[in-house]
């Protein structure tokens, strides 16, 4: 099917704007050429060919090509490997076929960029053995992983077109992965926009509420904006700097995550903004000596916050990041953000590890980015996981957060924040973790577990009887201790299941009751295990004792009141949702169908994903906004039902529930909480824990509720309360 006028008219325009960006790039006609040889070869090869939306397939590889240059900063061979990112997937071409029109190494970068057919392991989802497919291509080319970041958000930037289904898989692969691996990389503005758009497809009343309020809060913000700006003007005017000033509101998806996870309302959000300032250095003194003087500069204006000094200068973040980052009390006692940083240091913040790399060119140094990446390579090569570990794995190596450690001998270690002393251990060699007994941290003995800060210094002991134990795997939190410790106990594990297996078949005689696939899930539920394999490992290595399983076999399940919408598709045809059928589930039915997530427990009213297991065939109810949900949907999307999942309204189940309070102690306070719950709401109450300190108490309330509105009823109530400052729910299920 040969293209439109109008196709050609829309492809000969995207053809020319990107050919306008190709300037910048271009050494010459030999570069110019190479690209336009990849432009006439996607053209034939997408021929005919539409998206979603009904326009021409090749203006999405014109677009990401378009993207690589302006927006990631690549040069000629990362856009020629851009237009023909789809060739191979989608055509008749060959990746040898490549190779011998644009040579090995463009082949290789598409081949990294094509996604993996063929047959895949029962228990493997497809879709992480294609991630995992293009993340092993860092290891010898990070362009691959830059142009899939490329081609992720235009397709994001094209999400409406896509079912709401498709659009949970997207988004949760976005969320889960590319938004943190394009901040890894240093591609602050991708991951910002990465997130927003997931937060628009997912929640799209909530994104468009909170951009309201910050487009009608803008003109009181911006005169508050000016006014804080203006002695800044003119004391950096007064020193001859040469400079801009900007000030950044943060991101939609930043201010709703923060509403989320403090449980308060847009009008609480109070640093909003930042003001940046980006300077262009003298010769001398160095950089980092003019960063600290604009710093003094200000200080000399703004009272600082000593606690909210963020140093990236002396040591820049893993992914090149340099700034200096300081809060300061501004006009009427609220607290600004001020971000120092010199326009080379601008350029790396906004275009990552291209422009990283441009600058390390010029100065051959090894840093901080080079480390990581090494590290990276090294989990990447030497991994024998399946692919979902691979990428749970993979993902704790995109940490946000970092602490600096030393050794005894005062060498730098860069760790992720929350490590413990095997972590460190670990990452001295993979002997001395599995040997590890203890720590010296700061010349003190402390357990192997203790987690470390920044500025600790650190000294492992040694035990040449000593081994891994099975808890330590979900103690550490690098990807290298991960893995280290998994494979230590990966000779076990096999001799452990069958163990496991004939100490649970033994139990279960002692009581005869024989083994079925319901008895199996009570029994992996009640002990937190996903699949049997690990449940029958746990049993084998001593970890669970069984000595309660009479108990659990024989209680009673929990009534869920769930009514579950099933979309039959018989021959391409799809049924009728009003001839749908409809399952209300009881304590008989809900064992075989669903599951409420213990991650983040979902209570009617709320609105909720299902998920279903690959390996039990069972429902799992999670809340829409719950992140176990995104690394799920991130790796089997085919198994999300969205719109079929529904609250059935017609019994009355009580559902546990904990609530977190905090305020200022007085008298009879815990009295008048009882006295809301048990007369106002009529609400059992499991378990009360109050701790009380310095005229402060911190307290969670463990209760049976029926829904989400009766819960969010309560907390209301418990907030007009005199000295309770904040409540919130879940607190034991953080998302």
């Amino acid at each position: 099917m040969d293209y439109s006028r109008e196709d050609e008219k829309l492809i000969d325009e995207a053809w020319h704007d990107l050919a306008a960006s190709c300037s910048k790039i271009c050494k010459g006609e030999d570069d110019w050429n190479f690209i336009k040889r990849a432009f006439f070869l996607a053209k034939e090869a997408h021929q005919g060919v539409r998206r979603r939306s009904g326009e021409p397939y090749l203006l999405h590889p014109i677009a990401v090509a378009k993207i690589v240059i302006e927006e990631i900063g690549l040069g000629v061979k990362s856009v020629v490997a851009a237009l023909l990112h789809d060739v191979v997937e989608d055509t008749e071409y060959t990746v040898e076929d490549i190779e011998r029109i644009f040579g090995q190494k463009i082949a290789s970068m598409v081949d990294g960029l094509t996604k993996m057919s063929g047959v895949f392991n029962a228990d493997t989802s497809a879709q992480a053995e294609y991630f995992r497919k293009v993340l092993l291509t860092l290891s010898h080319d990070v362009r691959v992983i830059l142009i899939k970041i490329a081609d992720r958000l235009h397709n994001m930037r094209t999400l409406g077109y896509m079912p709401k289904d498709k659009q949970i898989k997207i988004t949760g692969e976005t969320i889960h992965l590319f938004a943190p691996l394009a901040y890894r990389l240093g591609l602050y503005p991708i991951k910002s926009e990465l997130e927003d758009l997931c937060m628009k497809y997912r929640f799209p009343n909530e994104y468009a509420e909170i951009q309201q309020k910050i487009e009608e809060t803008e003109p009181e913000r911006q005169q508050y904006i000016n006014k804080f700006c203006a002695p800044i003007h003119a004391i950096l005017k007064q020193n001859n700097i040469d400079y801009e000033l900007s000030a950044r509101v943060k991101s939609v998806y930043s201010i709703w995550s923060k509403m989320q996870r403090k449980q308060i309302p847009f009008e609480e959000i109070y640093d909003l903004f930042a003001i940046r300032i980006v300077f262009k250095p003298l010769p001398f003194p160095s950089e980092k000596t003019q960063c600290w003087q604009i710093y003094s500069s200000i200080t000399d204006i703004y009272t600082p916050k000593p606690d909210r000094l963020r140093d990236w200068i002396s040591m820049p973040k893993a992914n090149g990041y340099e700034a200096l980052h300081s809060t300061v009390m501004g006009n009427d006692g609220i607290w600004v953000e001020v971000q120092i940083r010199t326009q080379r240091m601008e350029e790396i913040a906004d275009h990552g590890f291209a422009a990283h790399w441009k600058y390390k060119q010029a100065t051959q140094s090894e840093d901080a980015f080079d480390n990581w990446l090494g590290k990276i390579r090294d989990a990447l090569s030497g991994s024998t996981e399946n692919a979902v570990e691979f990428l749970d794995n993979f993902k704790l190596s995109l940490y946000t957060s970092e602490i600096t450690v030393f050794t005894p001998k005062g060498e730098q270690r860069k760790l992720p924040f929350g490590a413990t002393a095997l972590d460190f251990a670990y990452d001295i060699h993979t002997k001395i973790g599995n040997k590890a007994i203890g720590a010296k941290i700061n010349h003190k003995i402390e357990p192997v577990t203790k987690q470390i800060n920044s500025g600790d210094q650190i000294e492992i002991i040694t035990a040449d009887n000593a081994s891994p134990k099975p808890e330590w795997i979900d103690i550490v939190v690098t990807t290298k201790a991960k893995q280290a410790i998994a494979s230590y106990l990966k000779r076990e594990r096999e001799d452990n299941i069958s163990h496991g297996l004939s100490i649970f078949e033994e139990k279960l005689a002692q009581f005869n009751i024989t083994l079925s696939g319901s008895v199996l899930r009570k029994v992996m539920r009640a002990y937190g295990c996903k699949y049997k394999d690990e449940l029958y490992s746990k049993i084998g290595a001593g970890i669970i004792s069984l000595d309660n399983i009479e108990k659990i076999i024989k209680s009673s399940s929990a009534s869920k009141i769930l009514k579950f919408w099933k979309l039959w598709r018989d021959s391409g045809n799809e049924q009728d949702p009003e001839e749908a059928a409809t399952i209300e589930t009881d304590s008989s039915t809900e064992d075989d169908k669903f599951t409420i997530a213990s991650c983040c427990n979902p209570l009617p009213g709320d609105s909720v994903v299902g998920f279903k297991d690959p390996m039990t065939g069972r429902i799992i109810v999670h809340k829409s906004t719950c992140n176990e949900l995104n690394r799920l949907a991130s790796l089997f999307g085919k198994n999300i039902i969205k719109d079929q999942i529904r609250w059935s309204q017609h019994k009355a189940v009580s559902y546990l529930s904990t609530i977190e309070i905090r305020g200022i102690d007085r008298m009879g306070l815990l009295l008048e909480i009882s006295r809301i719950v048990s007369e106002d709401f009529s609400i059992n109450i499991r378990e009360v824990s109050i701790r009380s300190h310095d005229g402060i108490f911190e307290g969670n309330l463990s209760i049976y509720v029926q829904d989400a509105d009766s819960l969010n009823a309560l907390m209301d109530k418990f907030r007009r309360i005199k000295g309770i400052e904040s409540v919130k729910r879940d607190v034991e299920h953080k998302e």
